[in-house]
Order: structure tokens, then C-alpha cells, then sequence
């Protein structure tokens, strides 16, 4: 009897350990290394073994929750199969080259909380559908070449704390809807092709810390209620074409001190009175 009670702990023991994940995942984790050139990853997944031992896969209960293959030699697209992993919470992919555009499969993933595909070649605009998986926490696709404008229903991932968008081609306004993240604590915007004002509606980004809108070519006044941010202790939102007057509390904000380029390109400052809390355009 006890040899019997051995032998049946011992299966269930090995049931548990080598359990898999179910066959739609695997069958996208197999579909995203084919697109991705696999072979030559410079660490590869031995597709022999379980899926527990592939390099920068995470798997809980026999559920895929995270995968960070950052600088890894990726290349090729991401497959729209990628949201067959439902209960991902994490996706790394900083630092390959990974080209095509974001499939707009990734706003069916409901629990992705991490999306970092930044420093890869990726090309295209943001998906709107990007805003349906709205348990994001961070959006890093720095360093790419996307286009496009910024989606005007971003206002939709309430729980959103990093959005970091720079050194891309991403073209017309802040829309509107971005102001309405209260969880927003990184707002990196800089070295795109952004226009028009910055809404006084700013002030409604109650949380956040780092506002970088840098080497745009956004104009109108400089909102005052940017000194409401309390929480604000990274700016820079010089080199654009902003004008008009500010206060010496908020060009001290400024990293670049309200440096901006006027109508004839030329680098102008933004001087602040000793006697007034008000700034006045000049050139140097």
C-alpha cells in the first residue's frame, strides 16, 4: 500500500513540474520565434524542452506572464498571434530589430502591464487599439521611427505612469484625452514633430514628475498652470516655438531655461524680470 501511495505522489509530483501551458500559447510563443528569427537570437529557446526553460520566459500556474528578451539579436515583426498569450503582464523587447508596426492584436491583451519595444526599428502609428488593454502601467517605444499621430483615445489607460514616446516621427497635437491620466508620472514626448499648444488642461497631471517635450515644434504660451504640478521636478520643454510671457518659478523649471526657436529659427530665451515674476522674449 505504501509503495502504491509512493508511486502516486511521485506522478502527481511530476504532473505538477513538467505541467505545460496550454497549446494556444505555446503555439504563439512558437509563431513570435518564427517571426522574429529565432535562430539567430544570441540566446535561443531549444524548442525540445519545456517552455519553463526558455530564456527570458516567465511561466506561473502554467500561464505565460512575462517575456524579456531585451538585446537579444531579435529581428523580423511581432505576430498579431502575440495576444494568444492572454495572461501576459510583461513584453521586453528594448534594444533589438524589431521592424514592421505594433500589431493591433496587443489591445486585446488585458493584463499587459509592461510594453517596452523601444531602441528597435519599428515603423507606423501607434494603434488606437493600443488603449483597449487598459492595465498598463508603462509604454516605452523610444528610439523608433513611428509616425503618425498620438491616439486620441489614450485617455482610456487610466493606470498609465510612463509613457515614453522620444526620438520618433510622431506628428500633430497632444490630444486632449492624455490630460485626463491622473496616474501619469513620465511624460517623455521629446524629438518628434509635435504641434500646436500645450492645454492649460496640464495641470490636471496631478501626478506627474518628468514632463519632457523637447525638440518639437509645439507653439502659444507657455501654460502657467504648470507650476500646479507639484510633483514635477524634471522639465524640458525648450526648443520649440513657444512665446509669450512666463513666470521666474517656471523657467527655473525648465532644464534648457525656456530656450525656443522663433519664426526665423533662430535660439531665443525666454528672460525673467529681477523685479517681476514675468518673462519677456528675447535673442541672444
Amino acid at each position: 500500500m505504501k509503495a502504491v501511495i509512493t508511486l502516486l505522489a511521485s506522478l502527481f509530483f511530476s504532473v505538477i513540474t513538467y505541467a505545460e501551458i496550454s497549446v494556444s500559447e505555446k503555439n504563439a510563443l512558437l509563431q513570435f520565434n518564427k517571426s522574429t528569427n529565432g535562430e539567430q537570437w544570441k540566446t535561443k529557446w531549444n524548442l525540445n524542452t519545456p517552455v519553463t526553460t526558455w530564456y527570458g520566459v516567465k511561466v506561473v500556474n502554467n500561464k505565460v506572464v512575462s517575456i524579456d528578451l531585451s538585446d537579444n539579436n531579435l529581428s523580423g515583426t511581432i505576430p498579431a498571434s502575440i495576444s494568444d498569450l492572454r495572461y501576459l503582464n510583461v513584453l521586453n523587447l528594448f534594444k533589438n530589430q524589431v521592424s514592421g508596426s505594433i500589431p493591433q492584436s496587443i489591445g486585446d491583451m488585458k493584463s499587459l502591464q509592461v510594453l517596452n519595444i523601444s531602441f528597435n526599428k519599428l515603423t507606423g502609428s501607434i494603434p488606437n487599439e493600443l488603449s483597449n488593454a487598459t492595465s498598463l502601467v508603462e509604454i516605452e517605444l523610444f528610439m523608433n521611427n513611428l509616425s503618425g499621430e498620438l491616439p486620441t483615445s489614450i485617455g482610456l489607460l487610466t493606470k498609465l505612469q510612463t509613457l515614453s514616446l522620444y526620438n520618433n516621427q510622431i506628428s500633430g497635437e497632444i490630444p486632449n484625452s492624455l490630460y485626463d491620466l491622473k496616474s501619469l508620472k513620465v511624460l517623455q514626448l521629446n524629438s518628434n514633430k509635435l504641434v500646436g499648444n500645450l492645454s492649460n488642461s496640464v495641470s490636471k497631471l496631478v501626478a506627474l514628475e518628468n514632463l519632457s517635450l523637447f525638440d518639437n515644434k509645439m507653439n502659444g504660451q507657455v501654460p502657467l498652470d504648470i507650476e500646479k504640478l507639484e510633483n514635477l521636478t524634471e522639465m524640458n520643454i525648450s526648443y520649440n516655438n513657444f512665446n509669450g510671457l512666463v513666470s521666474k518659478k517656471l523657467a527655473k523649471k525648465d532644464v534648457l531655461s525656456m530656450t525656443m526657436i522663433n519664426e526665423y529659427g533662430v535660439a531665443v530665451t525666454l528672460n525673467v524680470h529681477v523685479d517681476k515674476d514675468k518673462a519677456i522674449v528675447s535673442e541672444e
